[in-house]
């Protein structure tokens, strides 16, 4: 059985467009995972009261990033999706961040992509096109989630759609990378 981390993500670079798949919808406290064993997803933490997800979150599937996981991205669309769901997005931006837990620190940079089926969203192309209150609310949830589960989470910037392509394409790179070195060694 194909693992929903593996599949095709269709990305077409000169629309900036590809498949993500939604691990936690909007508005909701549970966090939940996507579990490589059971092919399923799993309740991974609980928000505290009066904090939830503002937009759905979720990962590029056939990607790689340092901490060893599928990319993430935070999607901006009309209504919550459900978890599992496959969507097509149009990446407009990257927060870049270092992420510290038990004294080691790592790049975990956040994509945002907004959902090719939006009314309220269809006119976003790049990050500046966000309001700056709203980015800022969104950088704030995850110093502030990510400091409720005893990480440390630093914005060290922000870029537009073609900075967040060359950071899909390095994980696309990642991922290719670490298959093929399972085919090599499986021979």
């Amino acid at each position: 059985m194909t693992h929903l981390t593996h599949l095709s993500n269709d990305l077409d670079e000169k629309e900036a467009v590809c498949k993500a798949i939604i691990e936690t919808p909007k508005g909701c406290r549970n966090k939940f995972d996507y579990d490589l064993d059971s092919n399923l997803f799993m309740l991974g933490g609980l928000l505290p009261e009066g904090m939830m997800f503002p937009f759905d979150f979720g990962f590029i599937p056939s990607t790689l990033g340092g901490d060893g996981d599928p990319l993430d991205v935070m999607v901006l669309m009309d209504a919550p999706a459900h978890v599992g769901c496959l969507i097509q997005i149009r990446i407009i931006g990257i927060i870049e961040a270092k992420q510290t837990e038990d004294g080691d620190t790592e790049r975990n940079d956040r994509l945002l992509g907004v959902a090719i089926h939006s009314y309220d969203r269809e006119d976003l192309t790049t990050i500046e096109d966000i309001s700056k209150t709203l980015l800022d609310q969104v950088e704030a949830f995850f110093v502030s989630y990510n400091q409720q589960r005893g990480k440390k989470f630093k914005i060290t910037g922000t870029g537009g759609p073609r900075k967040a392509l060359r950071f899909l394409r390095a994980g696309l790179d990642q991922f290719d990378k670490k298959a093929t070195s399972k085919k090599k060694s499986k021979k």
